[in-house]
């Protein structure tokens, strides 16, 4: 599989490499150790297998980059214990813009499933294509599963489609397998705009499907594709469709289209309390969802299946407890971004030096320097494990985080070391302090969520319209659920968006979106120049607070917007050597 438009796989291979799924093993091999399509969808669980081969080329994501790593560590919410210890960690390859044409740091296939997405999501787009153009004929075991495979192979080509822009840009549309004649000279680039309109009409015929469900309610189903995942799919490609990234010229009729599909979403979603926020924010990234005609769980969309999680008490954790390496430490910068519980307002607004060093702090917030980590947004204390914080447990103790110089789990500034903090702050989203080190977490990665859907929504709307009501509404039901303050009545529109963008931030910390946000707003040479972290050091019973520069960044340049297509494909493809991304 040297190049993806000229990938020519045995049907054997494609359904040995067959997702978790099938009833049984449909395999009847001829003695050449092939088959041909006529032979596959002649048998119903030989289909089945096919279908299961389009859900593999989704990726693992989660913890599962260089050195079982969150892309966390590449953006301003974090840096990788790793950096300066382990050359080959994904961050330690981003932060020095190791990107080109010919080498992706995120695509290491020693770690993770389908880690090199331009290929795993062209193969990917391929098996769906084939599928879907034998499906028709093939031997099912009743209409109404062929109509639903049909519109999961749909959806699912859809989100390779979507997962493949986003990184890439714009790429050319196929709607059918290529045949050996195919002149790969011909395909040509089509604008942002016509692949986003390919991606919503295939969801679209997804949600139109009536055997397709709304929500998956057997654990027999878990891992598959429900109608949710279409609008999910929906109201982020739009999104980014109407983004500065991709709508230079700020057209309203994008962010109108944006909203209205976001607001079908909600509305589609929430009928009937087929979906709806959860009730604890912490203990929902510590459970994986349940799949029954009554979930505890109605907030995930798509759950990642299981992949590294068994590793993540042992790459993510303080020295106190045996681990690895303490992995992917929160940022000053995501710290400074949660706001104060009492008044709802943001305790730093800015900083005003170029290296964060000097915030800006908001006086009406109630913040006091002093006691930096008193009275944050609840969010804040389930996602980051700072100096006091109290970790329970450990062998069945209590254990009081000691960030300070000196302290059981201090900060170092220096390598070697990769045990302990780079930035004064540990991860706490995701891990059970419960789990002991070589447990295994039962969790899965949340690739789709509501609250999501809400803040997209939210984001569109007020660009669309200005913080009507609809707006505070979609982002005061996020903030209610972290038992947080309503926003402020009278915000203007580019409050409103400051507001929506931090509320993202913490909202949707460390889950992959702030690689992608900071990105299609075109932000990027303004938040990954660098990151910060506190050193703090105790003085009796008190404590004393400095900021300090943890990294210095060189991935912060307009180029690093999109990803270059991979050398060897614009070799390939006339169109693709000639409008390269920007930049490479």
């Amino acid at each position: 599989m040297k190049k993806i438009f000229i990938l020519r796989l045995t049907i054997a291979a494609i359904c040995i490499s067959a997702v978790s799924g099938c009833k049984k093993s449909p395999l009847d091999i001829t003695p050449d150790g092939r088959m041909s399509l006529e032979d596959v969808f002649k048998n119903p669980d030989r289909t089945e297998a096919y279908l299961n081969t389009v859900y593999g080329s989704i990726p693992s994501y989660f913890i599962s980059y260089i050195e079982f790593a969150f892309l966390a560590g590449t953006t301003d919410e974090a840096s990788d214990s790793q950096v300066g210890n382990q050359p080959a960690n994904i961050a330690a390859q981003w932060i020095i813009g190791a990107l080109t044409p010919s080498n992706n740091p995120l695509a290491n296939p020693n770690y993770g499933k389908n880690a090199d997405h331009y290929p795993a999501f062209w193969a990917g787009i391929r098996n769906a294509n084939v599928f879907l153009a034998n499906i028709d004929n093939a031997t099912v075991s009743s209409e109404a599963y062929r109509s639903r495979m049909k519109a999961e192979a749909k959806l699912l080509r859809a989100f390779y489609y979507w997962e493949l822009i986003k990184q890439f840009g714009p790429m050319p549309i196929v709607e059918a397998p290529f045949d050996n004649t195919f002149d790969y000279t011909t395909l040509k680039r089509p604008t942002f705009q016509e692949d986003v309109d390919f991606i919503i009409k295939d969801c679209n015929d997804a949600i139109a499907e009536p055997t397709l469900p709304i929500r998956l309610t057997t654990e027999s189903e878990r891992g598959r594709f429900s109608k949710a995942v279409a609008y999910a799919i929906k109201s982020e490609a739009t999104l980014y469709n109407a983004s500065p990234l991709w709508n230079s010229s700020d057209d309203a009729a994008k962010w109108q289209a944006a909203a209205a599909i976001s607001k079908e979403a909600i509305t589609t979603l929430t009928t009937g309390n087929e979906y709806g926020l959860a009730n604890n924010y912490g203990n929902y990234f510590i459970s994986y969802s349940d799949l029954t005609a009554s979930p505890l769980d109605k907030e995930t969309i798509f759950e990642v299946t299981k992949s590294s999680e068994a590793y993540l008490s042992y790459v993510n954790s303080i020295p106190s407890k045996p681990t690895y390496k303490a992995g992917t430490c929160p940022s000053q910068e995501l710290v400074d971004s949660y706001d104060m519980q009492a008044t709802g307002e943001p305790a730093i607004t800015g900083y005003s030096d170029a290296d964060h060093l000097v915030p800006i702090i908001n006086a009406a917030s109630g913040y006091d320097e002093t006691k930096p980590y008193v009275g944050r947004d609840p969010r804040f204390y389930a996602t980051v494990w700072y100096n006091g914080a109290l970790y329970d447990n450990i062998g069945g103790q209590i254990h009081t985080i000691e960030t300070f110089l000196g302290g059981a789990d201090q900060l170092i500034k220096s390598p070697p070391n990769q045990q302990n903090t780079h930035t004064g702050y540990y991860l706490r989203k995701f891990i059970d302090p419960k789990i002991q080190t070589g447990q295994v977490p039962n969790l899965g990665w949340k690739k789709f969520r509501l609250a999501e859907i809400y803040l997209n929504y939210a984001e569109a709307a007020n660009e669309a319209s200005g913080p009507i009501q609809d707006v505070y509404d979609a982002v005061n039901i996020i903030r209610r659920r972290a038992s947080m303050p309503d926003l402020p009545t009278g915000l203007s529109k580019d409050e409103m968006r400051e507001r929506i963008r931090r509320e993202r931030r913490v909202e949707l910390a460390i889950e992959e979106h702030r690689f992608w946000d900071v990105r299609r707003w075109k932000i990027l040479d303004q938040t990954d120049k660098l990151v910060t972290g506190m050193e703090i050091t105790k003085n009796g019973g008190s404590f004393t607070y400095k900021r300090f520069v943890t990294e210095r960044r060189n991935a912060w340049q307009d180029k690093y917007r999109l990803f270059p297509i991979p050398i060897g494909e614009a070799a390939i493809i006339p169109d693709f050597n000639t409008n390269q991304n920007p930049g490479w």
